[in-house]
C-alpha cells in the first residue's frame, strides 16, 4: 500500500517460430511490461508487425471500432463481457452489425452537410424574394447582363443611377436591386451599385420565382432534416443496444493488435528472438509455470537498487549501470484508498522504491479541504452532487467515477469540519448566530460547548486559548485558527521530510539521508521551538538560545547537503543555505492560506445573509421579499461555486507543491503490460 509495488526482470529467448505464441501468453498474463530492444548488435535488429491476414483484419476492424467509439462515445453500465461471447460476437454478424452503425453516423452527417447547402440555398432566395422575378432572367445571358446586390438604400438607387437609368433596366425592392443593361454599361452599373453599398448577391441556378423555388426548397430541407432526426434517434439506439459489446470488442482488438505489433519491441535475430521485460515479483512464479514450455531460456530476477551513491559518485560503477533501466511503477492500493491515484497521477508517478502517497493523500486532502470551506450545508450539497454524478452513464468511467468519490469524500469532510464550526449555508447555528435561540441547533450546541472541550494539556501546550465545540473559526476562534492552520503546515513538513528521509536512506543510505532530509527535520523542529518560545515571551526573537543553536546546526548540515550530496559545490552551498532556510518559513507559513481562504468565503457567504436574508425579513412589500430571495439564493450559489474551486485549488496546491516537494519524485514510468488491463472483458484474451 506505501510502496510502489516490487518488480522482477524477466528475460525470455527462443526460437523466431514461437514468438507469437510467448507474445500471447505474456498478453494473457497481463502483468508484462516490455522494455523496447535498442541496443542494437550486428545480426540482431528489432522485429516487425506480423503481415498476415488475420493480423490486417484485427487492424482493420480495430479501426472501424476506434471510429464508432469516437461517434457513439458508449458506456458499459453493466460490467464485463465474458471473452468467450466476445469471440462469439466476433465471428458472427458483429461486422455486419458494427456496419450498420457506421452507415447511421455517414446517413446523419451527410443529412448534416445537405442541410448546411439546402440553409445556403434558402437564405439566398429569400434575399431575392422581394424582387418578385424570375430566377432564370436574373441570371442573365450572352447579350443581356444583370447585377443583383444587397443594399441598404435602395430607395436612393433611382437618384444614384440618374441618366443611366435611360440605358438600363432597374428593379429595386426593399433591401435588393437587380440591373439589366447591355455588356457595354457594365462598369457604370457596376460604380452606382458600388455608390449605394450593393453586396453582389449569386443568383442560384434554378426556375421560376424565388418565393416557389424557396417553397420546393422549404419541403426539401424538412425532408433531410427528418432524416437526419431519425439517423439520429437510430444512432443512440445503436449506440445503447451495442455499447458495452463495442468496448468490450474494442479491448478484445486491443490485445490482438498488441500481439501481432508487440514484435517492433522485440530483440530478433534469423533463428531466435529475445524478450526482455518487468513483471511483479509477486507474479514471478505464475509468468515462469506459463512460459516455461516456450521458451528456450527464461529467467525471473527480482530487481534490487544497490547503487546507494548520487550520480557521479563511484564514476566506474556509475558507468556500468546508468543505462540500465529502471522499473516501470505500478501502484498497489486498497478499493478505499484507489481513487486518490487520480490526484496522484496529476505530478507523475513516484520513482520506483520510493513512498506512494496514494494512502496518505487519502487521509489529508478531503481533510484540509474541508477545513478550508467548513460548511456543513455547501458540504451536504458537495456530497449529494457526487451521489447525482454517480448515477450517470459517465460515472462507469473509471476515471470519472474515482473523481466522483474524491468529490464525496470532500463533502463528507466539509460536513464535519461543518458541524465543528456550527456553519451551514453561512448561518452560524449555535445560539451565537443571528438565529439567535431560535436556531434549530442552538440546544445541540449548547450541550456541546458544555461538556465536549479540547484537553488543557494540548491547548496550552498550543497557545490555544479557546477550548469549546463549536469553535468559531471567523469570530471569537480567529486567533485559535491562525494557529491551527500553521500547526497544520508543521506537522504536514515534517511528515514529508520523514518520508524523504526514509527514501535517501533506501537510495543511498543513511548518511545522505541524513545531511539530505534530516538537517531539514532539526531546522524545522528546533526553528519551531524556538519561535513558539519567542511568541510566549520567554525570549527575542534574535536571542541565542540552545534551539537557536541547534537550528543554525541544521543549516550547517544543510550546506553540507547542498554541496556534497546535491552537487551544488561549497560556495553553492553556503550561499543556497541560508536562502532554502528562509525558503522553508514560508512553506510553513503558505499553510496560513488555509485560514485566509476559509475566512474569506465565510464573509463571502455572509454577504448573501446581509444583502439577501436579512432584506428578505426586512418587513417590506413582496417585490422586497422577492428582491431579497433571489440576492440570497445568486449569492449562496456564487459562494458554493466559489467553495468548490478555491478551496481545491489551495488544497491542491499545499499537497502538490509544499507537502510532496520534500519527498516526491514524480519521475516513474507508468507499469502498461502488453494488452493493457480488462475493464469490460471478464478473463484473458
Amino acid at each position: 500500500m506505501f510502496d510502489t509495488v516490487a518488480m522482477s526482470r524477466l528475460t525470455v529467448a527462443a526460437p523466431v517460430d514461437r514468438m507469437s505464441d510467448v507474445l500471447r501468453v505474456c498478453t494473457n498474463l497481463g502483468c508484462v511490461h516490455i522494455e523496447s530492444y535498442t541496443n542494437f548488435e550486428d545480426g540482431v535488429n528489432v522485429g516487425h508487425a506480423s503481415e498476415s491476414q488475420d493480423a490486417n483484419e484485427v487492424s482493420a476492424l480495430l479501426a472501424k471500432v476506434r471510429a464508432a467509439i469516437s461517434a457513439f462515445k458508449p458506456v458499459n453500465t453493466d460490467g464485463p463481457v465474458p471473452v468467450r461471447r466476445v469471440k462469439e460476437l466476433l465471428e458472427g454478424s458483429f461486422g455486419d452489425e458494427l456496419q450498420k452503425g457506421l452507415d447511421l453516423l455517414d446517413t446523419h452527417r451527410d443529412s448534416e452537410a445537405e442541410l448546411a447547402v439546402l440553409d445556403e440555398q434558402i437564405h439566398l432566395l429569400r434575399r431575392l424574394e422581394p424582387l418578385n422575378m424570375d430566377l432564370e432572367l436574373l441570371a442573365g445571358s450572352n447579350r443581356v447582363e444583370v447585377y443583383v446586390a444587397e443594399t441598404k438604400k435602395s430607395s436612393k438607387a433611382a437618384s444614384v443611377f440618374g441618366p443611366l437609368l435611360q440605358k438600363v433596366e432597374l428593379a429595386a425592392a426593399p433591401g435588393i436591386v437587380a440591373v439589366a443593361c447591355l455588356p457595354s454599361e457594365g462598369a457604370e452599373v457596376q460604380m452606382a451599385l458600388g455608390d449605394l453599398g450593393g453586396k453582389p448577391v449569386q443568383i442560384p441556378n434554378m426556375g421560376g420565382t424565388p418565393a416557389k423555388a424557396l417553397k420546393s426548397l422549404l419541403a426539401k430541407r424538412s425532408e433531410v432534416e427528418g432524416t437526419m432526426y431519425s439517423a439520429s434517434e437510430d444512432a443512440e439506439r445503436w449506440a445503447r443496444n451495442n455499447g458495452r459489446n463495442i468496448l468490450a470488442i474494442h479491448e478484445y482488438l486491443v490485445k490482438e493488435d498488441g500481439i501481432h505489433t508487440a514484435p517492433t519491441q522485440l530483440a530478433v535475430s534469423g533463428q531466435a528472438f529475445a524478450l526482455d521485460a518487468w513483471v511483479p515479483s509477486a507474479r514471478a512464479d505464475a509468468v515462469k509455470s506459463a512460459l516455461k514450455e516456450y521458451a528456450s531460456h527464461m529467467e525471473v530476477e527480482a530487481f534490487v537498487d544497490d547503487h546507494h551513491h548520487h550520480e557521479d559518485d563511484h564514476g566506474d560503477d556509475h558507468d556500468n549501470h546508468h543505462h540500465e533501466p529502471t522499473p516501470p511503477v505500478a501502484l498497489e492500493n486498497g478499493n478505499v484508498s484507489r481513487p486518490f491515484e487520480l490526484l496522484v497521477g496529476l505530478v507523475g508517478r513516484p520513482a520506483y522504491g520510493t513512498f506512494d502517497p496514494t494512502f496518505f493523500m487519502m487521509l489529508t486532502f478531503p481533510v484540509i479541504y474541508g477545513l478550508i470551506l467548513g460548511d456543513f450545508g455547501y458540504g451536504l450539497i458537495i456530497f449529494l452532487i457526487g451521489m447525482y454524478f454517480g448515477t450517470r452513464p459517465f460515472a462507469a468511467d473509471p476515471v470519472v467515477k474515482n473523481g466522483i468519490t474524491i468529490l464525496k469524500w470532500m463533502g463528507v469532510w466539509c460536513m464535519i469540519w461543518g458541524f465543528l464550526f456550527a456553519e451551514g449555508f453561512g448561518f452560524v447555528w449555535d445560539d451565537t448566530g443571528r438565529m439567535g435561540d431560535a436556531s434549530p441547533l442552538a440546544g445541540f450546541y449548547a450541550w456541546t460547548y458544555d461538556n465536549i472541550t479540547f484537553p488543557h494539556f494540548v491547548t496550552d501546550t498550543l497557545g490555544m486559548s479557546y477550548t469549546h465545540i463549536p469553535f468559531h473559526r471567523a469570530t471569537s476562534s480567529i486567533q485559535e485558527y491562525v494557529l491551527l492552520s500553521v500547526y497544520l503546515g508543521i506537522a504536514h513538513l515534517m511528515f514529508g521530510y520523514i518520508l524523504g528521509f526514509i527514501n535517501v536512506v533506501r537510495a543511498h543510505g543513511l548518511l545522505a539521508a541524513f545531511f539530505e532530509k534530516g538537517s531539514w527535520m532539526i531546522i524545522l523542529t528546533t526553528g519551531t521551538i524556538h519561535i513558539y518560545g519567542f511568541l510566549t515571551g520567554e525570549h527575542a526573537v534574535l536571542d541565542l538560545t540552545p534551539y537557536a543553536v541547534a537550528m543554525l546546526v541544521g543549516v550547517g548540515c544543510l550546506i553540507i547537503g547542498l554541496a556534497i550530496y546535491e552537487k551544488f559545490g561549497w560556495a553553492g552551498g553556503i550561499i543556497m543555505g541560508p536562502i532554502e532556510t528562509f525558503g522553508l518559513l514560508a512553506n510553513t507559513l503558505s499553510y496560513l492560506r488555509v485560514m485566509g481562504v476559509g475566512v474569506a468565503g465565510v464573509k463571502i457567504a455572509q454577504v448573501s445573509l446581509d444583502m439577501g436574508w436579512d432584506l428578505m425579513l426586512s418587513g417590506g412589500g413582496v417585490a422586497t421579499i422577492v428582491l431579497g430571495f433571489v440576492l440570497f439564493l445568486f449569492i449562496q450559489a456564487f459562494a458554493l461555486a466559489l467553495g468548490i474551486l478555491s478551496p481545491s485549488i489551495h488544497a491542491a496546491r499545499l499537497h502538490f507543491v509544499e507537502w510532496m516537494g520534500k519527498f516526491y519524485s514524480g519521475t516513474g514510468r507508468v507499469f502498461t503490460p502488453i494488452g493493457g488491463r480488462t475493464l469490460h472483458t471478464e478473463g484473458q484474451s
